[in-house]
Order: C-alpha cells, then structure tokens, then sequence
C-alpha cells in the first residue's frame, strides 16, 4: 500500500497537510475564546520573522531542536526511541561548562572545537548506560533513558549548588566563561558581507555547525556502512542478526551519536548564549526534538525543516502572549496540535492520501 504513495508525497505532503489540519483547529480554539485568528497569525509571523531580532531567536530555537531532532532520527533508524536527549543535553553543558572554564582561552576558535568535544562525549556517555542496558540486559530504551532524565538534572542541580557555584553568589550556576570562549554572532559572521543583522539576538555561529550535523548525519546513516548495518536492523533485526550484524554493536553505535548530537546542543545554549552553565538550561528541547524528528521523518533535512517550524512557534508564540490576551497556554496547545497531527495522527493523513495515489496510478494504468 505504502508503495501506491511517491516519496516526495511522504516527505512533504503529508507532513504539510498536518500542518494544515493542526493550523486549522488552532484557529478554531483561538476563535472559542474570543481572538482573531488571522491577527494571531500575523503576529507570530512578524514577531518570528519580521526583523532580524525575531529571525535571530527564531534560528536559536531551530538550532537547538536541530540537534535534539537529530538526537532522536539517528536512534530511531535503529527503532531505538531514545527520549533521553533533555538529560543527554543537560551533561552535554556540563562538559561545556568543564572545558570553557578550564583554561584562560584566547580565542573562541580555540575553544569552540574542544567545548564541542566536551559536549559531544559528555552526551554520548550519558546515552552509553541505558545503550548498554538496552543491548545486553534487555532494559527498555525508552524507561531508562527517561529515568536518566531525572538523574541528570539531579546530578546537574547538585554540582551547580554545591560545586560549581562560584563562593558569595546565591545563583545555582557557574561563574561566567572567559572573554575568548565568547562564540560570534550571526551579526559577526554576516557583518563582513554587508548583510545587516540584529546584534541583540541570541543566534550564532553554532547554527552552521547544527546544519553541517545534518549533513554529517546524512553522510553516516546513508553513506556509510555502519549507517547501512543501523537502518537494516531497525529494518528487521533477525534479518540484520542473519546477515552478521552484531546487535550489541549497533545498539551502542546508535546511542552514542545519538547522545553526542543532544549533547552538542549545549554549545549554542551554554556557551553561544548564557556563556555558563545554569539550571534549566536545556527547556525541554530534548523533548521536542521527538516531535522534529516525527515530523521531519528522521531524515536530516526534514529535521531541519521541523526545527525551523518550531523555532518559529517558539518565538512567535512568545511574541504572541506578550502583545496580546491569548494566553501563553494556548501556544502549548498549537504545538501539541501540531505534534499530534504530524505524529499520532500520521495515519489519518496517510491512508487516504495513499489511496488517492493509488487510484491516480491504476487510472493511469
């Protein structure tokens, strides 16, 4: 049946019409409490993309759900569902934190490949034990990764109260980085060419580095042969098991760049925006990452395209529930709507799309 459907229908009509139908019945609610919707959505259009301040928290969002969304693609090509990317991206901060304030760096080119580094190791080790467990214990990867979830904040909250927190300051978070981790700006990168961009939005050079991760992705999971071993035993594992791909290896290759790429994304949170580690850092990020992921189908450019969508919910709607009496709530319920729509309901859209397909093609026949 799947087959009666082309894949640019998969990729982009689907997802498109859920949007559609998620947009939809949000103006129906916006419209039950008394607004207007055509006003709301001129809002959030301008507050997320009418200047260069809005188009730099937009990118700033999409940054981080890039790697989250990226986080949650590359497992789920080995039918791992790893909901672990929030606490993976809180140590991935940590090993931010360590690096950055380890050393007096003279230059941000210096310290940005080994706060990377941090990050991406920190990240991975924390996805390596529910792997582990996973692979040769027979633990749920979706249980243990949310229950290091807790662990990780648990562990981050002590360390920023009774560790890391500079002495005489009452903020549980570290003391500010050094002036050579300051990481530039899309105002830096873009100035040199004449291009004009707010200095006042959070957005920088960490949102080239989430789109070479999707490149990087690419590359592994479609080029490569370890990617071809991942997608075929999410595919069928005892036909992967059959045809010598090694479970074990797989379970743990997959986990572990999985929990690099969420633990990337504290380089544009941690060190690209506050410039220290503080509690809370990561916003829920890692969870919508789930929803980037469903929604760009686990293909790098569609999580591109997914994180795009929810950074500009994310600023629109706070631009929204500032300007006007809608509630910030109700920004929550148009992107669950949305999540719903491109996630749960798939298959609403799906079927009848593919039976039209389908009957295109036998009348074609």
């Amino acid at each position: 049946m799947r087959d009666a459907m082309p894949k640019w229908a998969d990729l982009v009509l689907i997802p498109l019409v859920s949007l559609v139908l998620a947009f939809g019945l949000s103006a129906l609610v916006i419209l039950a409490i008394g607004e207007d919707p055509v006003a709301a959505v001129r809002m959030m259009v301008s507050g997320a993309l009418g200047s260069t301040y809005a188009w730099g928290y937009t990118l700033y969002y999409a940054t981080n759900f890039i790697f989250t969304g990226l986080a949650v693609a590359v497992a789920f090509q080995a039918r791992l569902f790893n909901i672990g990317g929030e606490g993976q991206a809180m140590l991935g901060g940590l090993g931010v934190a360590l690096i950055c304030l380890s050393l007096p760096w003279p230059h941000w080119a210096l310290a940005l490949p080994a706060a990377a580094l941090g990050a991406a190791l920190f990240g991975a080790a924390w996805a390596a034990v529910p792997a582990w467990l996973q692979a040769t214990r027979g633990s749920h990867i979706v249980i243990t990764t949310i229950m290091f979830n807790f662990i990780a904040a648990a562990v981050l909250n002590y360390l920023l109260v009774n560790v890391m927190r500079p002495i005489g300051s009452m903020d549980p978070a570290t003391a500010k980085f050094p002036s050579g981790t300051h990481l530039p700006s899309l105002h830096d990168l873009l100035a040199p060419f004449g291009i004009a961009f707010s200095r006042a939005a959070p957005a920088n050079i960490t949102f080239l580095i989430a789109i070479a991760a999707c490149v990087l992705v690419w590359l592994i999971v479609w080029r490569t042969r370890l990617g071809y071993e991942i997608r075929a035993y999410g595919q069928s594992e005892p036909a992967a098991i059959y045809a010598g791909i090694r479970p074990v290896r797989i379970v743990m290759a997959a986990m572990l760049i999985s929990g690099a790429l969420a633990g990337l994304m504290a380089v544009n949170n941690v060190m690209g925006e506050a410039e220290r580690l503080v509690l809370n850092a990561v916003e829920g990020a890692g969870f919508i990452g789930i929803a980037v992921a469903l929604m760009g189908r686990s293909h790098p450019f569609g999580v591109f395209l997914a994180a795009l969508l929810f950074g500009f919910l994310y600023q629109g709607g706070a631009e929204l529930a500032l300007w006007t009496d809608i509630p910030r709530e109700l920004i929550v319920v148009i992107q669950a709507l949305v999540i719903l729509f491109t996630g749960a309901l798939d298959n609403m859209v799906r079927m009848p799309l593919e039976r039209l397909f389908l009957a295109l093609r036998r009348g074609r026949a």
